[in-house]
């Protein structure tokens, strides 16, 4: 039979172990829109009930600016999203941890040595308003888009300040030249966000806007007939969405079971059905799930993802002295 002591002590030890299970949480830092968060958490709350997350939102290039900036104390324990080629200009910040869900996740979409992971795979699309071609042929591709009437008439967001931007004009320099990304540099209105692109389409403001293939099929999805989705024909680009723990995380265990729950099938699925996001994780049926067209049907530009990381500044640098150039 247990002294008053060790009983005291027992109860202690459980209230403390308790404590802790129930104060459990994670800072999330997020690109992603709210609804998309939340969906994603309402399967992760089933799944860790006792887990608390703070949101913090902003653009990627925004949030991993601050992640360099507190680098010294870190706030954020986790960050979702970020294209790999501006996760892979911060690599020294993140932590790397290989989760178990990283099996279904096949190796391209997996950052090196285990520092960012994959969890959806975004097509970059044209975005067309019909209503406000105004005559105006419906765009067929990159091509079309380079040319001089096309001035104006299309939106791109800057790709500093978005990933997924950023991986369509590493495509577009890496398909067509240098040549190609000026002349589309020469053309393009520049937005300072994802969401004020594919928006601006939905509102009227833009005829045309290259962006992300789930942003653009929830407006069709929500009833804008007007809106078509069109897969360029000399070929698309893939846009790897990844997520990374924060190095010197603060909430180190709780990040990494929280990371690992981001990445489970269930939120996957989840994500897809609702917002039509393509997973990563290769056991999931996008097509019979979502009604996109499966990926193997769709045309496909092939780009070294590693190698979009690693060339993130010099291609920031390189887009920035075309637009300027542009506007001369």
């Amino acid at each position: 039979m247990k002294t008053l002591r060790q009983l005291v002590t027992s109860l202690a030890l459980f209230g403390a172990a308790l404590a802790a299970a129930q104060a459990q949480q994670v800072v999330l830092y997020s690109s992603n829109n709210t609804e998309t968060i939340e969906t994603a958490l309402d399967v992760v709350r089933r799944k860790m009930p006792n887990l608390k997350v703070q949101q913090v939102t902003g653009g990627t290039g925004t949030l991993m600016k601050r992640i360099q900036a507190e680098a010294g104390n870190p706030r954020g324990d986790v960050m979702w999203s970020g294209g790999f080629g501006t996760l892979g200009a911060y690599k020294e910040y993140f932590e790397p941890f290989k989760a178990p869900e990283a099996a279904s996740t096949p190796a391209e979409f997996r950052g090196p040595n285990d520092l960012w992971i994959g969890t959806n795979n975004h097509v970059m699309v044209l975005m067309v308003n019909e209503k406000q071609l105004k005559g105006m042929p419906m765009p067929k591709g990159w091509r079309d888009l380079m040319e001089p009437q096309w001035k104006g008439k299309f939106a791109l967001t800057d790709p500093s300040r978005s990933g997924t931007a950023y991986m369509l004009v590493y495509g577009l320099l890496r398909q067509f030249g240098l040549d190609g990304l000026q002349a589309i540099a020469r053309n393009a209105i520049i937005t300072g966000s994802s969401g004020a692109t594919y928006k601006g389409v939905a509102t009227g403001e833009y005829p045309v806007g290259l962006t992300l293939e789930y942003a653009a099929q929830e407006f069709v999805a929500g009833g804008q007939k007007e809106i078509k989705l069109v897969y360029p024909v000399e070929g698309t680009y893939l846009a790897p969405e990844g997520m990374v723990i924060i190095k010197g995380a603060k909430n180190m265990e709780a990040a990494k079971g929280f990371y690992n729950a981001l990445m489970s099938r269930e939120v996957q699925e989840a994500l897809l059905v609702k917002h039509f996001r393509r997973p990563a994780r290769s056991d999931v049926n996008v097509a019979k799930l979502s009604g996109l067209p499966d990926l193997k049907s769709i045309k496909l530009f092939p780009l070294d993802q590693q190698a979009a990381a690693a060339e993130y500044e010099q291609l920031v640098a390189l887009w920035g002295r075309a637009v300027a150039a542009a506007r001369k």
